[in-house]
């Protein structure tokens, strides 16, 4: 049963439950889930609040409604890359990618964002920035520079980042959500920084993604410097 007290609205804490059951495994692909009924009961909250959570599951692909048979689970969504603006994490799923932490976070001043022109708002709050190493199987594929504004995120440079999705802590913690944005995509040569972390030579190809990221709060954007190692790795995405 949900508890009490907590900050997310009821739909979204039954959204994140189911939604971490599914990628869990706890409900695998075909499987049904609960009714609707019994949803309500074991949640302990009335149907139009899990008709939201099951309609947001299925507009993220989680699920899909079949009529007389229910909500059918078709896994975490399959084909959203880095590409996308999904995180790194969505895009090669949390079972496959380790975490290392680069430079913890920190408030910083900043006059621009990885080639993006700020607010006079933005300026004056500074930014929380950090860096991290992302590995698939023992591999350093993703190096990525990421910039927060620093309006009313408490005690996030005290978060753990390691092995954890920035935009799930940004969802569960504070709310914020991503809704859109912009990027430039560019094709470099990793540089002695980027030869170090990714153990490359010289001249080695690197894709170089720079994000504005949209969330739905008003005047609040992420912006990221993803460094991408595509030797082994090709870079998909769905848009």
């Amino acid at each position: 049963m949900i508890q009490a007290g907590k900050t997310l609205p009821p739909h979204k804490q039954v959204y994140e439950i189911l939604r971490q059951h599914i990628n869990d495994g706890v409900y695998e692909e075909g499987n049904l889930l609960p009714s609707e009924h019994d949803l309500t009961i074991t949640h302990g909250v009335t149907r139009p609040t899990i008709r939201k959570a099951l309609d947001r599951l299925q507009n993220e692909g989680y699920i899909t409604k079949q009529q007389g048979k229910g909500s059918i689970v078709k896994g975490a969504p399959k084909g959203i890359g880095i590409l996308s603006l999904s995180g790194t994490t969505s895009a090669v799923g949390q079972e496959n990618l380790v975490t290392e932490i680069i430079a913890l976070p920190v408030v910083k001043n900043w006059e621009e964002a990885i080639s993006f022109p700020l607010t006079q708002t933005e300026k004056e709050v500074g930014c929380i920035y950090f860096e991290r190493l992302r590995l698939m199987n023992g591999k350093p594929v993703f190096f990525d520079v990421t910039m927060l504004p620093n309006i009313n995120l408490p005690r996030f440079t005290m978060r753990t980042l390691e092995n954890k999705s920035l935009f799930d802590i940004l969802r569960k913690n504070y709310q914020i959500e991503v809704t859109g944005g912009e990027q430039k995509i560019l094709a470099i040569t990793a540089d002695e920084k980027l030869q170090k972390h990714f153990k490359v030579d010289q001249g080695h190809p690197v894709v170089q993604l720079n994000r504005k990221i949209e969330t739905n709060r008003f005047g609040f954007y992420i912006y990221s410097q993803v460094f991408c190692n595509t030797a082994e790795y090709a870079l998909y995405g769905t848009f």
